[in-house]
């Protein structure tokens, strides 16, 4: 097996590499004058499209750390742009809205936000770029999938892990 990694020909490198410049140009060109972070704007989007969300909810949609959400959610709201209540249902759910401000700050983004999608996508034939896409989304579930299964696995008694480990060998 060649232990060397073609970084060209690597997917998590591409897939980052791509992220990068598009979040580097975007915040700095769209968001930097609203004092919005890549993370921010990704709360933002979300809520836009979705509406209300419970916070922990809003975590997993924008794949944002719980703690580091909270505190993003903290200065949105000193910001004016979104709203945090107590849910109705349960004092320990927290409901996250845009606010007017918020909602037309959207507005005045995704134009943009669009634009450097039609920029990043330039020459890249419509049917390629749906493939694309759900190619991507398939890839996160992969990898979500392997996430849980981990998660779930962590949790078996430690007989049962080296049990699971013997059988795959």
């Amino acid at each position: 097996m060649n232990p060397k990694l073609d970084l060209d020909n690597y997917l998590p490198y591409l897939v980052n590499r791509v992220g990068n410049i598009i979040a580097e140009q975007f915040g700095a060109e769209a968001l930097a004058p609203h004092h919005l972070s890549i993370a921010m704007w990704r709360v933002m989007a979300v809520l836009a499209s979705r509406g209300g969300q419970r916070q922990i909810d809003l975590a997993d949609l924008t794949s944002i750390d719980v703690s580091t959400l909270s505190r993003l959610v903290t200065r949105l709201v000193a910001m004016g742009i979104v709203s945090r209540t107590r849910s109705a249902n349960s004092t320990r759910e927290v409901l996250v809205k845009l606010t007017a401000k918020g909602k037309a700050l959207v507005a005045r983004l995704v134009p943009i936000a669009r634009d450097y999608e039609a920029v990043a996508s330039a020459g890249v034939p419509a049917e390629d770029l749906a493939n694309l896409k759900n190619s991507l989304r398939r890839v996160y579930a992969n990898m979500k999938n392997r996430q849980q299964a981990l998660a779930a696995e962590s949790q078996l008694p430690k007989r049962s892990r080296l049990r699971r480990a013997e059988a795959a060998e």
